[in-house]
């Protein structure tokens, strides 16, 4: 697949997510997916692998942050179109009220024109109180 067919990939992707639409998310994930969180107990946050429980984990996020936004998505993709990088800015409002506002990036594998790996980072910075 060419760079730019990857580059609308994720363009279609980023633009799911603000949607929160996980079926349309879903259709840009190969079947042999795996999400990487920003958390978890392990070295690489929680692992999930598979349609079905990427599929879970996805809905589980609009459920914890129902107005969450990932903003100013920029998208690279690199010469061998192997790998790409999403950069955005996640903004939510947590169940308590409070705010999250901070910088991430994607690392993506792909395969067979799919998203196989999404691999997530987020910067670790405290949930702002609402003014």
């Amino acid at each position: 697949m060419q760079q730019a067919q990857l580059i609308q990939l994720l363009t279609d992707f980023s633009t799911a997510w603000n949607q929160h639409d996980v079926e349309k998310l879903m259709a840009c994930m190969h079947p042999e997916c795996r999400f990487e969180t920003v958390a978890g107990e392990d070295v690489h946050g929680t692992r999930i692998e598979g349609l079905d429980a990427v599929r879970q984990a996805f809905s589980n996020t609009f459920k914890s942050f129902p107005d969450a936004q990932w903003r100013n998505g920029k998208h690279w993709i690199s010469d061998n179109a192997e790998f790409g990088i999403s950069e955005t800015t996640f903004t939510a409002t947590t169940a308590d009220g409070g705010w999250i506002e901070a910088n991430m990036v994607d690392v993506f594998t792909f395969k067979d024109g799919k998203i196989l790996v999404k691999n997530a980072f987020r910067k670790n910075r405290p949930v702002q109180a609402i003014a």
